[in-house]
């Protein structure tokens, strides 16, 4: 394990670069957010046509394992 220099400053991290780093974590932080709403929504809105949606994807597997896709 390297030890840091006497010399080596952690405060010359400059106050513009970490309301950039905050900045950056609050955008991510609010496009999963949105992400999470639209596919909440999604959910509701496919709720009923689950178990469809597995058998059609079952299906369009056995058509493709059997060369007829």
């Amino acid at each position: 394990m390297r030890l840091p220099s006497p010399d080596f400053d952690r405060a010359k991290l400059e106050v513009e670069d970490l309301l950039k780093i905050v900045l950056v974590l609050v955008v991510v932080w609010l496009v999963l957010e949105v992400i999470g709403g639209v596919l909440d929504i999604l959910s509701w809105v496919l709720g009923p046509l689950r178990p469809l949606l597995g058998l059609v994807v079952i299906v369009l597997i056995v058509l493709w394992l059997l060369d007829r896709i």
